[in-house]
C-alpha cells in the first residue's frame, strides 16, 4: 500500500481545512502527520470550501516527510460521498474515517476508493469514537481489509457517549485504550491516543502524553501546535533508553554469546527476548 509505516508517527495534528492560514503553516511545523479536518472543526456552511482547499493543499503543497491525511465526513451526512471522491483526486497517504463502529463501515469506504482511478496507495485510519466501535475493534481490525493502518482514539465522543464526563480525567477509559492497545498490537495498526482539550495545561498535556506512550501507543493526535515537540520528545526513545539497548546488541553479538540465551549487562538479567526489543528500538531510531 503505502511506502510509509503509519506506526512511525508520533504527533499526528488536526488542521481545519477552512483555515487557510492554519493550512499554509502545516508543511513548516514538526508534526509527523498532518491531518486535514472536513468533520467536526468546520461548520456546516464551510464544508464545501473546506474540500476545496483540502484538495488544493494536499496536491500543490510540499509536505516534505510529513504524512499527509484528510478526515472526511461520516457516511450519515450528505458529504460523505464527495469527501471520498475528494480524497481520490487529492490522494493524500491516509483517509481519516470517523466515527467507525463495524469492518462494513470501512469495506464501504474502500469499496469506493476502488472504483476511482489510481487510489491504491491511499490508506484508511479508523476512528474509535463510541462503546461499540471498542467492543468491534477486534472485528474492525482483522475484517476491514488491507487499506486499514491505524487507529485513532476519539476520547471526547468515546467519553460522551458512554455517560462519562469530558475531563482530562481518563482513569474510566483506560480499560477501553488498553483493549485498543491489545488489538492494535495483535494486528500491526498503528493506535494514536486521544486529543488533549486544554493545550494551554502543558504540565497535563505532558503527563497524559507520558501515560499514552507507557500504555504502548504509538503516538498522539494533537489540536495545537504547541503539542508537538513535547509529543515526538516523549513518544521518542531516549538518550538512556538507546544506550542500553545498543548495549544488549552489542554484547549479544560478540562471538562468545552467540548462543547465551542469557547475559548480565550493567547488573541486569538480559535475555533474547529484551534483544528484540532492543533491536525494534534501535530500528525506530534509525529511521
Amino acid at each position: 500500500m503505502n511506502e510509509f509505516d503509519a506506526k512511525d508517527c508520533r504527533s499526528v495534528l488536526y488542521m481545519p481545512a477552512n483555515n487557510q492560514r492554519a493550512v499554509a503553516k502545516g508543511p513548516t511545523l514538526n508534526a509527523d502527520a498532518i491531518i486535514l479536518d472536513l468533520e467536526d472543526s468546520v461548520g456546516t456552511e464551510e464544508k464545501v470550501a473546506a474540500r476545496l482547499q483540502a484538495v488544493k493543499a494536499i496536491g500543490g503543497v510540499d509536505y516534505g516527510h510529513r504524512v499527509k491525511a484528510i478526515r472526511i465526513n461520516s457516511a450519515e451526512t450528505v458529504w460523505h460521498k464527495d469527501d471520498v471522491a475528494a480524497v481520490a483526486e487529492a490522494k493524500p497517504h491516509a483517509l481519516v474515517m470517523p466515527k467507525v463502529e463495524s469492518a462494513e463501515d470501512i469495506i464501504a469506504v474502500s469499496e469506493l476508493l476502488d472504483s476511482m482511478p489510481n487510489t491504491d496507495q491511499i490508506s484508511i485510519w479508523a476512528m474509535i469514537e463510541s462503546p461499540l466501535a471498542v467492543l468491534n475493534a477486534k472485528s474492525i481490525a482483522t475484517e476491514s481489509g488491507s487499506r486499514l493502518k491505524a487507529l485513532l482514539i476519539g476520547n471526547n465522543d468515546l467519553a460522551k457517549s458512554a455517560n462519562m464526563q469530558v475531563s482530562s480525567d481518563r482513569t474510566y477509559l483506560i480499560p477501553w485504550f488498553m483493549q485498543l492497545v491489545a488489538v492494535a498490537h495483535a494486528h500491526s495498526l498503528a493506535l494514536f491516543d486521544g486529543v488533549y482539550n486544554n493545550f494551554s495545561d502543558i504540565d497535563g498535556f505532558t503527563r497524559e502524553c507520558e501515560e499514552g506512550s507507557a500504555m504502548g501507543m504509538h503516538g498522539k493526535t494533537l489540536i495545537h501546535p504547541s503539542q508537538i515537540d513535547i509529543t515526538n520528545r516523549i513518544y521518542s526513545p531516549s538518550p538512556d533508553e538507546i544506550a542500553h539497548a545498543t548495549a544488549i546488541v552489542e554484547a549479544f553479538s560478540k562471538d562468545e554469546n552467540q548462543g547465551v540465551g542469557v547475559l548480565q549487562i550493567n547488573g541486569e538479567m538480559v535475555e533474547r527476548l529484551h534483544l528484540q526489543m532492543a533491536e525494534r528500538l534501535l530500528a525506530k531510531v534509525s529511521r
